[in-house]
C-alpha cells in the first residue's frame, strides 16, 4: 500500500497545533489540518507490510495492540496517496461508524503497533483517518441512509455514548426500529459532556447524531430509566434492549477532609463546563482565580488540566501516584504493544507555556485535605511514595517519611478512574455483575442473564477506550439482530 519507498523519502509529520498561549484563551479545538498533498506523503509511508498488525485489534498481556475496530488502514492509507478519498471514506465506514470521534480523541493504539514504528517513527494512522471523513462532510459525502425496509421490530438503547451510538446505527441499518434514551440533556454521553470542547467540538458530536436522527433513529434526551423512566417498562415496549450507560461510578480518595467544599469528581467539573459554554451561562463550578490540584494523571486529568487554565485559574499542580514513564519502550512493553511511554498532551503544554514546567507530579500520594473556618477547602498535605515489591510478587505504594508537603488549593479535582457502572438500572432489571461489578454479559454474545437485556462498551467491559465501546457496540448489535431474527447480516 502507498508508495513502495514511501516510507525512505518521507518523515512522519503531524498538522501544527495551535500555539499553547493562543488556544488557551478559547474553547475551540486545537488541532489545525494539514494540505492535502502532505496528506498523500502521510499515506505514502504505509509501507506494503506483509502482516499489517496496525488492524488486528488484540490483547497482548493485557495492552491494546492494533485497531479494536479493525480498521482497514493499509487500504485507505493507499487510496489518499492515490488522491482517491471517496472510496478512502467508503473503506473507512465499512469499519467504523464514527472515524470523526476516533480520529480525534482515540490515543491510537494501531500507530503503536505499526511495522514501521519498529525501526522509524510509526504511520500517521490517526491523522489520516480524521483528515479523511472530515473531508467527507466538507464536501457533502456523508449522507443519511435510512434502510430500504423496516423489520417491525424495535429496540432501546440505553445511553448515547460511543457504544450506544455505534449500537444504535447497526441496528438502524438492519432494519430495527431504534430508540436511544440519554439521561442528559444532549446526546452523546461521554462524547458530550466527558470530553471538552478543544479536543472534541461538540457540533462534530451533534452533525452525527443529526445523520442518524435522519437515518430513522429516535433519541430521547432527558429520559433516565430507571428513574423518570420505569426500567420494567423497557422489555414491555421494546423487543429487545441494549445496555450501554457506561462506567460512570468514580473512584474515590477517601483522606481526612475529604468532605470539605471544594473536593469534586473529575466529571462533575468537566460536565458544568461544557454545559456552561453550550448554554452560554456561567458554570457553577469554576476553577477561576483559584489554586487548583488535579489527583490522577489519565486523560480526564489532562482534560482538567486544560479546562482550569481555560477558566483562568491561579495556579495548577497534577499529582499522579505512579513513576515517571520512560522517554523510550522498556523490555517488559514490546512492540506491538501500546508504548508506555513519556508524553507531553495538550493540557501538559499549555500549563508548561503558561507555568514554565509540566505541572505533573509523580510518585505523590495525598495524605488529607485541609480547610478554612467556614469548611471550605484551603488546602491538602501530599508526600513522596516509592513502590515496593512484596512477597507474592505485587507492587504497592509505602510513603517516604520526611517528605511531607504542603500545597495550597481552593478546588481538587479527582480524576482517578471509575470503578464500573452504576447499580441502580442493573439492580432494577435483574442484571447478574461480574467479580469487577461490571454487567455480566460474554465477549462474543453480549447477552444478560435476563432474556433479550445485551450490554456493550464500558457498562460491561469497565473503563476503557472510545474506539473499543465502538467495536462492543458493533459487535452487540450484531448480536441483538440475530435475538430478533434468528440469524444475521450485520459485520
Amino acid at each position: 500500500m502507498g508508495k513502495p519507498t514511501g516510507f525512505l523519502e518521507y518523515q512522519r509529520e503531524l498538522p501544527a497545533d495551535r500555539p499553547p498561549r493562543e488556544r488557551i484563551s478559547d474553547w475551540q479545538e486545537y488541532h489545525l489540518h494539514m494540505e492535502e498533498a502532505a496528506l498523500k506523503k502521510q499515506g505514502a509511508r504505509c509501507m506494503n507490510c506483509g502482516t499489517p498488525f496496525c488492524h488486528t485489534g488484540n490483547l497482548l498481556a493485557g495492552m491494546a495492540s492494533g485497531c479494536p475496530i479493525n480498521n482497514l488502514i493499509p487500504e485507505w492509507n493507499d487510496l489518499v496517496y492515490r488522491g482517491l478519498w471517496f472510496e478512502a471514506l467508503q473503506r473507512l465506514h465499512r469499519t467504523n461508524n464514527f472515524p470523526e470521534f476516533t480520529g480525534r480523541v482515540c490515543p491510537a493504539p494501531c500507530e503503536g503497533s505499526c511495522v514501521l514504528g519498529i525501526i522509524e517513527p510509526p504511520v500517521t494512522i490517526k491523522n489520516m483517518e480524521c483528515s479523511i471523513i472530515d473531508r467527507a462532510f466538507a464536501e457533502g459525502w456523508v449522507k443519511p441512509e435510512p434502510p430500504a425496509q423496516r423489520t417491525g421490530k424495535k429496540v432501546a438503547v440505553v445511553g448515547s455514548g460511543p457504544a450506544g451510538l455505534a449500537c444504535a446505527a447497526q441496528l438502524n441499518k438492519a432494519g430495527h426500529w431504534v430508540t436511544v434514551f440519554e439521561r442528559a440533556d444532549r446526546p452523546g454521553g461521554l462524547l458530550m459532556y466527558g470530553i471538552p470542547n478543544m479536543k472534541l467540538d461538540k457540533s462534530v458530536v451533534l452533525r452525527r447524531v443529526e445523520v442518524l436522527s435522519q437515518e430513522g433513529v429516535v433519541f430521547k434526551t432527558g429520559t433516565e430509566v430507571g428513574r423518570n423512566f420505569p426500567a420494567d417498562q423497557l422489555l414491555k415496549d421494546f423487543d429487545a434492549v441494549v445496555l450501554c450507560c457506561g462506567a460512570t461510578k468514580p473512584r474515590d480518595l477517601n483522606v481526612e477532609g475529604r468532605k470539605f467544599k471544594g473536593v469534586h469528581y473529575a466529571m462533575e467539573f468537566l460536565q458544568a463546563s461544557t454545559k456552561s459554554l453550550l448554554d452560554g451561562s456561567p458554570t457553577p463550578l469554576s476553577a477561576a482565580d483559584k489554586d487548583v490540584v488535579v489527583i490522577g494523571g489519565g486523560d480526564t486529568g489532562t482534560d482538567c488540566v486544560g479546562t482550569s487554565i481555560r477558566q483562568k485559574c491561579r495556579s495548577l499542580v497534577q499529582l499522579e501516584i505512579l513513576p515517571k514513564p520512560p522517554q523510550q519502550r522498556q523490555a517488559d512493553n514490546p512492540w506491538p504493544q501500546w508504548p508506555k511511554v513519556y508524553r507531553l498532551d495538550y493540557g501538559q503544554e499549555e500549563a508548561a507555556a503558561l507555568y514554565g514546567e509540566d505541572p505533573r507530579q509523580y510518585c505523590v500520594t495525598t495524605r488529607k485535605f485541609t480547610s478554612d473556618a467556614s469548611g471550605h477547602l484551603s488546602g491538602l498535605e501530599i508526600a513522596k511514595i516509592e513502590w515496593q515489591k512484596d512477597p507474592s510478587g505485587r507492587y504497592s505504594p509505602k510513603e517516604i517519611p520526611g517528605t511531607e508537603k504542603y500545597l495550597p488549593a481552593q478546588l481538587v479535582l479527582l480524576a482517578m478512574g471509575f470503578l464500573g457502572p452504576e447499580e441502580s438500572l442493573l439492580n432494577q432489571l435483574n442484571v447478574l455483575r461480574d467479580e469487577r461489578q461490571n454487567a455480566k454479559a460474554a465477549y462474543g454474545r453480549f447477552a444478560t442473564n435476563v432474556s433479550g437485556i445485551f450490554a456493550a462498551g464500558d457498562m460491561r467491559r469497565g473503563q476503557s477506550l472510545v474506539v473499543w465501546a465502538i467495536n462492543e457496540g458493533r459487535a452487540a448489535a450484531r448480536e441483538c439482530d440475530r435475538y430478533l431474527m434468528g440469524s444475521t447480516q450485520l459485520p
